[in-house]
């Protein structure tokens, strides 16, 4: 698997989240070969494919406060980032697509248990350090290509994610806890996690070489961008393009 490389400015992490769903999606159309891109993003908020962006985002909130909001090609829940959010995503071939994504989310977990963190794949997409949630990943096809991003909270913001995200009451209840702050928790709470140090260890852990975006490639990206950034699609009116 080759990690993908995004070429000055492209990988300072300041461009908009939707540039790097672009990316997954640019890398999952046109290329058969395995890829896994290691990103971060400035305060966002990403929301599932089918959510109701509206119950589950405090919208005035984010928008008062400079926090980015868009809407994935993924399903599952809606999830806070900003630059303490090592963002994880591989693109791979294949069909059989349970085996794919729990195997990804296994071998998420033994990274970290090799980096010195008791991490636990927990249900289908989450991962747990002391029965709080570190990881969360997400999963999509696109014929046989996949792609699956996964968090991984580094020193993400507690107070801001608490505030933008506003899940219901009923499912804060169905996992046992009465708020966002009590399920998850930053890595930076059990260990240290540095996070340029473990970006460099994923890459040595899953990666056997790399690939450099050129600017043709970039210019692609862009273009599909641009359906991410589609205020219809964000806001759930617009389906996204197969």
């Amino acid at each position: 698997m080759k990690r993908i490389l995004f070429p000055s400015p492209y990988s300072c992490g300041k461009f908009p989240l939707a540039f790097y769903l672009a990316a997954e999606e640019y890398l999952a159309r046109n290329s058969a070969e395995d890829f896994l891109m290691i990103w971060k993003t400035g305060p966002s908020v990403i929301f599932g494919r089918n959510q109701d962006m509206e119950a589950e985002v405090n919208v005035p909130y984010c928008r008062e406060n400079g926090i980015g909001m868009f809407r994935r090609r993924s399903g599952g829940g809606c999830v806070y980032a900003d630059e303490g959010n090592i963002m994880v995503s591989k693109i791979c071939s294949g069909y059989d697509k349970a085996f794919i994504f729990s195997s990804f989310i296994s071998s998420l977990a033994l990274f970290l248990r090799n980096s010195g963190f008791d991490a636990w794949p927990s249900g289908r997409n989450d991962i747990v350090v002391d029965g709080r949630k570190v990881s969360g990943s997400a999963f999509f096809s696109i014929g046989g290509r996949n792609i699956i991003h996964a968090t991984m909270l580094c020193s993400v913001d507690m107070d801001r994610m608490q505030k933008a995200i506003t899940p219901s009451a009923e499912k804060l209840e169905s996992k046992g806890v009465s708020s966002v702050r009590q399920r998850v928790a930053n890595l930076s709470e059990f260990g240290e996690a540095d996070i340029p140090m473990l970006e460099t260890r994923l890459a040595e852990f899953f990666c056997d070489g790399e690939r450099i975006l050129t600017g043709e490639d970039v210019g692609k990206v862009l273009k599909i961008m641009e359906r991410y950034m589609d205020d219809g699609f964000i806001a759930g009116r617009k389906a996204p393009e197969k």
